[in-house]
């Protein structure tokens, strides 16, 4: 089987995405500060003006990593819809448990998610822009996952069950109080409860 060679799109999405995986790693690893695009260059093997055309300035290379990692975050919660079609609680369930162990695994989505509320890290200076977009994307695809799986709740009771949960599940990822699982449970039982009480 003949494997068409990649678009010249495709290729400069890889480059793109490679590039903005060193600068994520860098930023774990050394801090955001110490990231420059000559270094980026040297770690991608690619030349500084590469990186330029490529990505911009540091500004939009703070706000490709957000992006990147708020994709992540997202999938978590799009995989966990995806596996419990109609049932609404164990959907949470399974989104809020998703993000907390993904957020263990990916000491800059911690970072990011502590910056976008205050937390001292040399990204916050890039991040305020960034802090709504984290919450409000978080709000509205979990809102759409909800209306999909429950259509019949009231507006008002599902805004504060959704804005509720979001900034739960934020908060644990800054200070986790308990397990994923744990916390996942409890999440869970506070929107099974709350759906119990808006169809009382």
């Amino acid at each position: 089987m003949t494997v068409a060679p990649p678009s010249s799109r495709e290729k400069e999405l890889t480059l793109r995405s490679r590039i903005v995986g060193a600068a994520a790693r860098a930023t774990v690893e050394t801090g955001w500060s110490s990231v420059t695009m000559g270094k980026l260059a040297e770690l991608v093997g690619v030349s500084r003006q590469t990186v330029y055309n490529e990505i911009g300035g540091k500004q939009q290379l703070a706000e490709a990593i957000v992006l990147a990692e708020l994709q992540n975050f997202l999938a978590a919660v799009d995989a966990a819809f995806e596996a419990y079609p109609g049932d609404l609680v164990n959907a949470v369930r399974r989104a809020c448990h998703n993000v907390l162990v993904l957020a263990t695994k990916t000491p800059l989505l911690h970072a990011i998610v502590s910056a976008s509320h205050g937390a001292g890290h040399d990204l916050l200076p890039l991040l305020t822009t960034q802090s709504r977009t984290l919450i409000e994307t978080a709000k509205t695809v979990l809102r759409e996952h909800v209306e999909a799986t429950a259509p019949a709740l009231p507006a008002r009771e599902l805004d504060v069950a959704i804005d509720t949960v979001v900034r739960t599940v934020l908060s644990h990822i800054m200070q986790p109080s308990a397990s994923p699982d744990r916390t996942a449970d409890d999440i869970a039982l506070l929107v099974e409860r709350f759906l119990a009480g808006v169809a009382s």
